[in-house]
């Protein structure tokens, strides 16, 4: 492997496992109650509003014209609305029937949490699987950055793992509380940032000859459009149940700063020529 190659690996590997960082916040603190998971959820919700459309269709748009990258953008939505149809999802609807319901009260308190959990990981693997989807092009910004120079490369790095910290969080904390596995949550906050060496290692080897770069581009707008689809079809309305429509909405707007904010100064360490 070439040293270039390692240094890249070795930098981008300071920022992805940055996410187990945002992961020990969570499993190292007490954990929290359904009020204060709806609202990291919309937090978390606004994180991938924000990379969905002020980071990956923005970029595509910028990349390969309007009209082509709003086309990919919704035909991510339009893909993943055929294939949310075939998944089946958890309801909080009662499965006993209402006399087994008063006999077994436990029970059925016990059920409905049950249904809760489901859903909130269900939620958490979402988060995860956007957040990699995310970090994988930040890899590929990290390779091109470090051969530009170290110092280059060493700030991108350091800039992306301030900015991957409450992404560990967001998908940390809700497997935490649907699995009560502090082991689980460590683990798939860790996974969704290892996407990001995994982004070095595809552009040093495959990029560009493998793949168009106008294809490239069209490929992460569908992936926004997938995850605009998922948060508003999925961690929205759990949001909501959880913390109520007012507080979610300010979660949600909070989390859309933070990652707007993230975003901005992310960029302005790059050089000019380089992009995420």
């Amino acid at each position: 492997m070439d040293s270039e190659v390692l240094v890249a690996l070795s930098l981008s590997l300071v920022g992805g496992l940055s996410t187990s960082l945002g992961a020990l916040f969570v499993i190292l603190t007490k954990a929290p109650n359904l009020k204060m998971l709806g609202l990291l959820q919309g937090f978390a919700a606004g994180l991938m509003l924000s990379i969905s459309f002020f980071d990956l269709a923005h970029n595509a748009i910028n990349s390969i014209g309007f009209l082509k990258g709003n086309i990919w953008f919704f035909g991510g939505v339009i893909f993943f609305a055929i294939i949310a149809n075939f998944i089946p999802e958890p309801s909080l609807a009662p499965t006993i029937d209402a006399k087994k319901k008063k006999k077994n009260g436990d029970e059925g308190g016990k059920d409905i949490m049950k249904k809760h959990r489901r859903q909130v990981l269900f939620s958490g693997i979402i988060t995860a699987v956007g957040i990699s989807l995310h970090n994988f092009p930040e890899g590929m910004a990290v390779f091109l950055g470090s051969l530009k120079g170290l110092r280059v490369g060493l700030n991108l790095a350091l800039a992306i793992a301030l900015h991957n910290i409450p992404e560990g969080v967001a998908v940390a904390l809700p497997v935490y509380f649907a699995t009560q596995s502090k082991w689980q949550a460590f683990k798939l906050a860790t996974v969704s940032g290892l996407a990001e060496p995994l982004g070095v290692i595809i552009v040093a080897y495959l990029f560009p000859s493998s793949l168009d770069p106008e294809i490239l581009e069209g490929l992460l707008g569908s992936v926004g459009g997938v995850m605009a689809f998922l948060t508003l079809h999925e961690m929205l309305p759990l949001a909501f149940d959880y913390a109520g429509q007012k507080q979610a909405v300010k979660a949600v707007f909070f989390g859309m700063a933070f990652m707007s904010a993230s975003l901005y100064f992310l960029e302005i360490s790059l050089p000019s020529d380089i992009g995420l």
